[in-house]
């Protein structure tokens, strides 16, 4: 049975906010959003058909009250809710509470989200349909006889949650003992669950991942793979498709494999199987399933031409996937930007952006929750926008990346932007030699800022005269504006 979405609710905000409302804007859908007091004036508070303020706490609690989003939602009289990702997206008590008051949960069932959400019982389910997994303790408590086992170093990670946290590389059984009991305090902090297990460390790994579609009529595909291999703590820097430098036949299998733990499943509507890419012997080996759109779904839009937020809208309705023909043109890459300083070991940065712009340029996209004035918050994670560009080649579409960031301007907060060039022009980079220690091995000294041009130096040396000039004007023991930055700096790539 179909129902038509005429009325969608985001239970999100920021970036993803913004990038839904736009498809639906599209598809003539309205949108309503729930925000925080800290959000009242945000971008994506502002993109929305509807807004209703989901209570007077700044912090991110505001987007975690179920009940408060539920009856913001009812009062909208939305139709439907999208998750977004983050926050209550893989929380399968949130969807069944979406499911029972009567709305439709744009994402997978309640069922497939819990199954998929205990990492040990995912393991456990991918064995049995037959999908590779590393070498792990699969649940065992005694994980120094499994350490021993499997043999060194190995890798102890949360059941519950992700994005690196209550995670730690294990190089000697000396050390085993308290990388257990440090890795379940700061699980039991994030996620509420302190439980662990252990896995091989793979030497050198990729992180391979494929995007997945599934209907509620039965069918199943996938829109090829994803590279997300540069991360920095285990929180992804860049993404590409396809993966470079990747075997034809490694390829073929693990997206033969990721159908396949997807049907075993009888999934329905996005989510990605993640993988770790073993260059050693040439196996994807399964790591997880996020039941979820994905922030770097971008750049599988760009080599597909798909929407997929689209996709997933449809599916909710009841749209097969049937007859839908899945191309791979030319290649696309992602960065996310982010309101952190790399010269300060990437210290979060907060405060009001004054100048937010990127010239229209050829195969550039930019997903954006901010613009001209918005406030960066110091309760939520500091990603700003995604850059991404597609090209006929890998090279191209890199060119192109590189020549938006040498164009972004950004102005009034620091920003990651000059390291992510670095990055992407690295030579290793650019050759394709990726792996998850990449950033590791080659910035392994830090990141160093690369001399200004000389109208930046003319703009600071401008800026440090106002600032001495208008001085004797300020307050008695205040700085002014200048305060947010004391070397001013206008970033531009």
């Amino acid at each position: 049975m179909t129902r038509k979405i005429r009325r969608l609710f985001i239970a999100n905000r920021g970036e993803i906010a913004v990038r839904i409302i736009r498809t639906c804007r599209q598809l003539g859908i309205e949108t309503c959003t729930g925000y925080s007091a800290a959000d009242r004036h945000a971008l994506f508070v502002r993109e929305a058909d509807f807004s209703v303020e989901l209570g007077p706490s700044p912090a991110r609690e505001s987007y975690l009250n179920a009940e408060r989003i539920l009856y913001a939602a009812r009062h909208l009289r939305a139709d439907a809710i999208h998750p977004g990702y983050g926050f209550l997206s893989e929380n399968a008590d949130f969807a069944r509470m979406v499911n029972d008051s009567g709305l439709i949960f744009i994402g997978p069932t309640p069922e497939t989200i819990a199954r998929m959400g205990d990492k040990i019982a995912a393991r456990r389910e991918m064995e049995k349909i037959g999908v590779p997994v590393v070498p792990g303790s699969a649940g065992n408590t005694d994980l120094s006889v499994e350490a021993e086992r499997i043999g060194y170093p190995v890798l102890i990670k949360a059941a519950h949650g992700g994005g690196g946290r209550g995670m730690r590389i294990v190089e000697s059984p000396a050390d085993l003992e308290e990388a257990i009991r440090s890795a379940g305090r700061e699980a039991l902090s994030a996620f509420g669950n302190d439980s662990v297990f252990m896995e091989k460390y793979i030497l050198q790994p990729r992180h391979i991942e494929v995007q997945i579609l599934g209907d509620v009529h039965g069918n199943c595909i996938h829109l090829f793979e994803r590279d997300c291999s540069i991360q920095r703590r285990h929180q992804k820097v860049v993404e590409e498709s396809p993966a470079p430098q990747l075997p034809k036949k490694v390829r073929d299998e693990v997206l033969k494999n990721a159908v396949q733990a997807m049907r075993g499943l009888n999934y329905q509507n996005a989510g990605t199987v993640e993988f770790v890419y073993s260059p050693a012997d040439e196996t994807c080996y399964f790591l997880e399933i996020n039941t979820r759109l994905q922030v770097e779904h971008p750049v599988t839009e760009l080599v597909t031409g798909l929407d997929l937020v689209e996709l997933q809208i449809r599916i909710a309705e009841g749209f097969s996937l049937q007859d839908l023909t899945v191309n791979c043109n030319g290649h696309a890459v992602e960065v996310r930007l982010n309101a952190e300083d790399p010269a300060q070991n990437f210290l979060p940065q907060s405060g009001t952006v004054h100048h937010f712009e990127l010239p229209t340029l050829p195969g550039v996209r930019l997903d954006s929750g901010i613009g001209s004035g918005s406030t960066v918050s110091v309760y939520y994670d500091s990603m700003l926008a995604k850059l991404i560009a597609w090209g006929e080649n890998r090279n191209e579409a890199l060119d192109r990346l590189s020549l938006a960031l040498e164009k972004l301007c950004i102005s009034g907060i620091r920003h990651n932007g000059p390291f992510l060039r670095q990055v992407i022009d690295h030579p290793a980079f650019r050759a394709g030699q990726v792996h998850t220690g990449f950033l590791a091995s080659h910035f392994a000294g830090g990141f160093a800022p690369t001399p200004p041009p000389r109208e930046q130096s003319l703009a600071r040396a401008a800026a440090a005269l106002l600032h001495a000039t208008n001085a004797r004007y300020l307050p008695q023991g205040t700085t002014g504006t200048w305060a947010l930055y004391p070397s001013f700096e206008i970033w531009k790539g």
